[in-house]
């Protein structure tokens, strides 16, 4: 059994659709006006959004910006001041298992005494049942997936032994048995060596060639072109979305990012030459 088999990817998003901002039935995630405060100060702001189905997206922003609170919202993780999210034209609580989530690194407790391999099975646990027993054909899922990710050898070890790179891979591999069709990666490029920066590329390519789509928190600016189709470029509100040709632009940086950084320049020099 494929840890990835190939589904045939809703409707997408007509260009003309996602500049006006029109929101589609069939699209992964739409994010309706939009507004998230913590203590009555505004950290999202009348977002409003579409995600277009098959496609790799990513998040760009400052600090700050509301990036990881937009993935949080879209789950119902952070209460919201105003608007909606649906998943797939649905509530995301009547999709939730169409959903897989990376949260951050730092989020984690990477103390709790599990295996590499019980963590990945967690991302089994919402189709066997919480208080069944694990069968053979999820355990060899499981492996599947972490051989994916490179981490098979790892399988028994624990996971506070692991480098953060392995702890990150162990994580992806987490979310790919879940065999769902939207991916919310928070930041998962974030303090990884280049062997799992290489290994993380890799699993996208293989998700987004399967039909799935992936949203993804994203700093390094230089690799947004190489890793990513679209983007949304946030500030507490949209600044920019679209195909990364056509928003990931200087200008649009600056609005982004405020002022004139030499590495919004550099980025977008290296990609005008590309």
């Amino acid at each position: 059994m494929s840890v990835l088999p190939a589904f045939r990817r809703p409707g997408p998003v007509s260009e003309e659709a996602f500049a006006r901002g029109d929101h589609c039935a069939s699209s992964p995630l739409s994010v309706h006006d939009l507004t998230v405060a913590y203590r009555r100060r505004p950290v999202l702001w009348d977002v409003d959004l579409d995600v277009p189905a098959g496609q790799l997206v990513a998040i760009v922003g400052p600090n700050g910006a509301g990036k990881s609170t937009l993935l949080k919202a879209a789950q119902g993780l952070v209460p919201v001041a105003s608007g909606r999210v649906s998943v797939f034209g649905k509530p995301y609580a009547r999709q939730r298992h169409m959903v897989a989530y990376v949260p951050q690194r730092e989020s984690v407790d990477w103390d709790f005494p599990i295996t590499a391999l019980e963590v990945v099975l967690m991302g089994r646990y919402r189709r066997v049942g919480w208080c069944l027993p694990v069968g053979r054909s999820h355990r060899r899922l499981a492996r599947e997936a972490l051989e994916k990710v490179g981490m098979a050898d790892y399988a028994h070890r624990q996971i506070s032994h692991l480098s953060g790179g392995q702890q990150q891979r162990v994580f992806l591999a987490r979310a790919l048995v879940q065999d769902a069709m939207l991916y919310l990666m928070d930041e998962p490029f974030a303090g990884v060596d280049a062997a799992t920066e290489r290994a993380i590329v890799a699993l996208l390519k293989d998700l987004k060639d399967a039909g799935r789509t992936v949203v993804a928190v994203h700093h390094d600016l230089q690799t947004v072109p190489h890793y990513f189709d679209h983007a949304i470029l946030l500030n507490m509100r949209v600044v920019a979305q679209g195909p990364v040709r056509e928003v990931f632009t200087e200008e649009n940086l600056r609005k982004t990012y405020g002022g004139k950084l030499t590495l919004l320049s550099d980025a977008a020099e290296a990609f005008a030459r590309r």
